[in-house]
């Protein structure tokens, strides 16, 4: 039997090819190569594990930097947002994030990286902690950041989950079989995912094949891993838009077929208010305070390396958003229309998880190019979990234990292994969560996004106000967690419409019309200079220091 015909019968007369499966399977063990190559390269020291020993050069910078911020989110989230909230999705996040995070990297980031190679820092909170004189900042800051790292990775897992089991639905109908469906009247109707590789699988190979290489190389491997990976999603995102274009007969006809039944998906203002869209702006300036983005900003092998990204990261963007955005929209038509079949979620509205899956088993007549495309959707997930998986590694060992009990407690090979540890600890952690709060891609995204935006003026006042200090640190970085934690609690713990604070429209939880982010930022800026401002500054030593 020819490979690519090679398929299982789940019906009498209905037959799903597994190519796509082992098109995937092949680029996971291309990736496990590329990790154990890459591996080869690693000198056995912490310093390289944890920033490459400052050796990235512009090209891997960028693919490392954009792959970072490029995950289920983009791709996935996205896709299923525009279907849901339409046009506007493309300002709310793209748009606005080519020019934040750009501006971010120059503002941010190089004065960051100098520090970083000047005094020889590791991580973010190192950098913190001795810009603020406080060991104690450290240890309120590395349990928050880890706390909102693990929404970011429960985006990669549940977004891989929900576009595997749909690419492979009716491929194992005997192994994975789930249960019919009872439609509202009354009829049954066979299970849309039926005979899919199940979320719990994707979860745990994905996890484990990013933890085979991290481990062995540290943030090389992933510097490595990421440039190989955005360059294959990039292309492959590409290719796939094209062709589903071409499978709705052509970018015009697609967008005729939303205009027709989903006219409010394409309305300039779509389903939102101008303050509503204005305080999105807000939330891409998280970058700035992403450890795992700092750590690869330190990996840079001088200040020259940073010019490519400032100038290209925008572009990329454009590149991966535009066609994401675009599917979605026209699979909002196409499901109006009656032409296509969404997953749905327990309530009965479409999963807008499984929109992109939805549209590429539908309009992707080859299986090779199923499978192409997944790889690509994979990429972009992978290359931001292998970047968040070294981070928490690195904050435990440099930002937890070795204050604790000294730097020379452990050796330098000691201290990879606690790294190591950590992440394995951390992964399970995600794993485990991802397996019962399935929610929104995007949702989840956005929620883990504020938290990290509203730290956001922490790390511009470290770099450009000499006045800020610790007390003011302390109090900002108070006010970010307890409003966030109370906005989300506000937000999950109650139907819609019962909150006490805001209201949940079209999906988006709003207070006074706006993003919680507003409001948390705005918590986090007034405690900065609040207290900065009535607390004494910090001493001369540490102002001729970052300010010389």
């Amino acid at each position: 039997m020819n490979f690519l015909q090679t398929s299982l019968p789940i019906g009498a007369s209905e037959v799903v090819s597994r190519t796509p499966l082992y098109v995937i399977v092949g680029y996971m063990v291309a990736l496990f190569a590329l990790g154990w190559i890459s591996s080869r390269l690693f000198r056995g020291s912490s310093k390289d594990f944890f920033v490459a020993s400052r050796s990235i050069g512009p090209f891997m910078l960028l693919m490392s930097v954009f792959g970072t911020t490029m995950t289920a989110f983009a791709l996935v989230g996205s896709t299923g947002k525009s279907f849901s909230l339409g046009i506007g999705t493309y300002g709310l996040m793209a748009s606005s994030s080519g020019l934040i995070h750009a501006a971010c990297f120059f503002v941010v980031g190089l004065r960051m990286w100098s520090f970083g190679k000047k005094y020889g820092y590791v991580t973010q909170i190192q950098f913190f902690r001795d810009r603020f004189e406080s060991k104690g900042l450290g240890y309120l800051m590395f349990p928050i950041l880890v706390g909102l790292i693990v929404p970011y990775l429960l985006v990669g897992l549940i977004g891989a989950g929900n576009y595997i089991s749909g690419v492979t639905a009716g491929m194992f109908p005997d192994t994975f079989s789930l249960p019919d469906k009872i439609l509202p009247n009354g009829k049954e109707i066979p299970h849309p995912l039926n005979g899919s590789v199940p979320p719990w699988l994707t979860g745990l190979v994905i996890s484990s094949i990013v933890l085979f290489y991290v481990f062995s190389g540290g943030v090389r491997s992933a510097a490595w891993a990421n440039t190989f990976q955005t360059i294959v999603f990039m292309v492959m995102g590409l290719v796939g838009f094209l062709v589903i274009a071409k499978g709705l007969g052509g970018l015009a006809e697609a967008s005729q077929k939303a205009l027709e039944h989903a006219p409010e998906k394409t309305a300039r203002e779509g389903l939102m208010t101008p303050a509503h869209f204005m305080s999105y702006m807000l939330v891409p300036l998280s970058v700035g305070m992403f450890p795992h983005l700092f750590q690869h900003w330190l990996t840079a092998k001088s200040a020259k390396s940073f010019k490519l990204t400032v100038i290209a990261h925008p572009l990329c963007i454009m590149i991966v958003w535009i066609p994401c955005i675009l599917i979605g929209i026209w699979a909002a038509g196409l499901h109006a229309a009656g032409d296509l079949r969404v997953p749905p979620l327990p309530n009965g509205n479409p999963n807008p998880n499984a929109v992109l899956s939805a549209m590429v088993k539908t309009f992707m007549d080859s299986p090779l190019l199923v499978g192409l495309f997944s790889a690509g959707v994979l990429a972009a997930i992978m290359s931001s979990l292998d970047s968040q998986f070294v981070c928490v590694g690195s904050m435990f060992t440099n930002d937890f234990v070795v204050p604790l009990t000294g730097k020379d407690r452990f050796s330098d090979r000691q201290k990879v292994w606690l790294g190591r540890g950590f992440i394995v600890l951390i992964v399970t952690i995600t794993y485990v969560i991802s397996l019962f709060r399935p929610t929104s891609v995007f949702s989840l995204g956005v929620w883990c996004f504020s938290g990290f935006a509203a730290l956001f003026p922490i790390a511009l006042a470290s770099v450009y106000w000499k006045r800020v200090t610790k007390a003011g640190v302390f109090a900002s970085v108070i006010a970010t967690a307890g409003t966030w934690a109370l906005f989300i609690h506000d937000a999950l713990g109650r139907k819609a419409g019962e909150q006490w604070f805001g209201a949940t429209k079209h999906g988006e939880y709003l207070i006074a019309g706006v993003m919680p982010v507003t409001f948390i930022c705005l918590a986090s800026v007034v405690a900065l200079v609040g207290v900065s401002l009535v607390t004494k500054p910090p001493s001369r030593e540490t102002v001729e220091k970052f300010f010389p």
